[in-house]
């Protein structure tokens, strides 16, 4: 610390703010010119006393600050479910997430957070930034929603707002309700306590379409950033590091041009664009038995012409290709490309192809991971309601989630979780089955990152459906809300008084994490942003949802304003849960 100011006097600096930089492990300070060093006799005595109070905090006053936070975050609790309920009300798909970009960007500014808008190309993606100096802490979670998901919140039974619509049958409704009076929390005792350090809040664009994080990291929005906590709903309490387990992906849309015809007065002037993908679907639906047994692949044919009496002289389909790491990635892409070349030959098609989203299987960081374990422990699992349990159990058997269902275990007891999860430890094993990707991972490969889990879902539901949504604007949600920001909080006190942790985070982030493994996008220069993605969609639905947007103005509740008592059951599963074992 003390090289940290002979450096700044030696540039002729008097020091009046620290700044920690985690990866030299030194302090330095703002400036103004020397005639003051040599005048302010006070300067010792100034470093010295803010060294106590600021950047060597005793436990005690931690400990105090997080007792703090976590009453702030309850305080801010009505807040939270506003958040909450506006955009579960909004339910816009990605790329499209219009209405939740204005409202959040604009609860921000008014909270006092600068915000840059439009960033990295993607008209809905913002980052909005409060505080100065280091550290830089960063704070994530995605907002879009799933198509065909629209679900009545507190219903246990299918029953959608609007037939047909989106809705947040993922739940990425809630963790910006998270950060936010998370952040608000820290915010207030930042201020009060001179606490130096930058706080900034971002959203996962289109995470559904894996399209936007790569971007951000391109566009260097993540260069000087010290850490990342990210938020994602679950239907527990947890957290985890090193390699999650999940898969890596590219999603890439194979076009294929031939040309037009009369299907019945000449079609053998006609070169089937739709004859090439059906014929890619064979021929890659055959390759599947000779493929590792931890890939997943799937698509839509996303254009299959127009009409059946014209030979189609384009047709386009879209491609997950997801696998366990970035080699294989790689080489699953390119079987997919000579597969794509294979049907153009035989149709004597043109085909091209282009890239609409990737994400890199996901490592999350020890110690930090670690830290937040224990804060977990010290928040723990909201209180249940008998109505809470009643919606989850119900659900569960709307849902047949006691069934054993594939490879998924059988639930021992149906209901909410009772207590914390457990702290995920995943090393690099040799055989993990993968599954699903998620683009954070691009951000947990370029700095120390970890993923925050929080109970605001019902366990073992089917995943983008509709009855993942069924909690998402009831109380559930809320609590859970609450809970995880007490937990995010308290980690971010550790995060801004304790230089060492950011320290360790960035070692384990070097020797571990990276040392074998270096990040490589899978996205190329010339790639874009699929902007474009769901306009259609919401054109049709966006209209149609507005009646139903939230007004907080007139309604505690967006079960309030639905006018849904909470639950609302069928008799048969009121029933069915009144057989259920005690």
């Amino acid at each position: 610390m003390i090289t940290g100011f002979w450096s700044v006097y030696e540039l002729s600096f008097l020091p009046t703010k620290w700044h920690f930089d985690p990866i030299k492990s030194k302090y330095y300070f703002a400036s103004v010119p020397k005639s003051i060093v040599m005048k302010s006799l006070f300067i010792a005595s100034f470093i010295f006393s803010f060294l106590s109070t600021t950047a060597q905090l005793s436990q005690s006053k931690i400990d105090k600050l997080k007792q703090e936070v976590a009453a702030e975050v309850e305080k801010n609790a009505v807040l939270g479910q506003q958040i909450n309920d506006m955009l579960f009300s909004f339910s816009e798909l990605g790329f499209q997430e219009v209405e939740t970009f204005s409202y959040l960007t604009n609860l921000l500014e008014k909270n006092g957070f600068t915000i840059e808008k439009g960033v990295a190309g993607i008209p809905t993606a913002w980052i909005a930034k409060w505080g100065s100096g280091k550290p830089v802490i960063a704070l994530g979670s995605d907002v879009d929603c799933i198509p065909k998901a629209s679900q009545k919140p507190g219903v246990a039974y299918h029953d959608p707002i609007v037939e047909g619509a989106p809705g947040h049958g993922e739940g990425h409704n809630s963790g910006q309700a998270l950060n936010i009076i998370s952040a608000l929390a820290l915010k207030k005792v930042m201020e009060r306590d001179k606490i130096s350090g930058t706080l900034m809040l971002w959203p996962g664009i289109a995470e559904e379409l894996v399209g936007t994080k790569a971007y951000y990291i391109r566009a260097g929005y993540f260069k000087d950033v010290d850490a990342c906590i990210f938020t994602h709903v679950g239907d527990n309490l947890k957290i985890g590091y090193g390699d999650n387990g999940y898969n890596g992906v590219v999603s890439v849309k194979f076009n294929f041009e031939g040309q037009a015809a009369h299907a019945a007065g000449a079609p053998w002037r006609g070169r089937s664009a739709l004859d090439a993908v059906e014929l890619m679907n064979i021929g890659w639906n055959f390759r599947r038995e000779h493929l590792e047994l931890t890939h997943r692949s799937h698509y839509v044919i996303s254009d299959g012409g127009d009409q059946p009496n014209v030979v189609p002289s384009k047709a386009s389909v879209w491609y997950y290709f997801r696998e366990r790491t970035y080699p294989a990635i790689k080489a699953l892409f390119d079987k997919g490309i000579k597969t794509a070349e294979g049907a153009a030959l035989m149709t004597d098609t043109k085909f091209t192809y282009e890239i609409l989203g990737s994400a890199w299987p996901a490592h999350f960081n020890r110690p930090m991971a670690e830290v937040m374990y224990q804060n977990i422990k010290k928040v723990g699992l909201p209180t249940w309601s008998a109505e809470d349990q009643l919606l989850a159990k119900a659900t569960q058997l709307e849902m047949k989630s006691t069934k054993t269902d594939g490879l998924a275990l059988k639930l021992d007891t149906i209901g909410l979780p009772s207590s914390v999860g457990m702290v995920n430890v995943m090393g690099r094993p040799m055989m993990m089955m993968g599954g699903g990707s998620d683009d954070i991972a691009d951000i947990s490969w370029s700095l120390p990152t970890i993923n925050l889990n929080y109970p605001s879902n019902i366990p073992n539901l089917p995943g983008h459906h509709w009855s993942n949504a069924i909690t998402m604007a009831t109380p559930i949600a809320h609590k859970g809300i609450v809970t995880g920001a007490k937990a995010e909080a308290m980690t971010l006190v550790d995060l801004f008084t304790k230089p060492e942790l950011l320290k360790k985070a960035w070692e384990y982030y070097r020797t571990e994490q990276t040392k074998e493994i270096q990040y490589i996008p899978l996205i190329g220069e010339k790639d874009n942003p699929a902007i474009t993605l769901n306009t259609k969609i919401m054109q049709e639905f966006a209209p149609k949802l507005k009646p139903f947007y939230y007004d907080p103005a007139k309604y505690k509740t967006y079960l309030e304003q639905l006018n849904i008592k909470y639950p609302t059951l069928r008799p048969d599963q009121v029933e069915a849960v009144g057989k259920l074992k005690k």
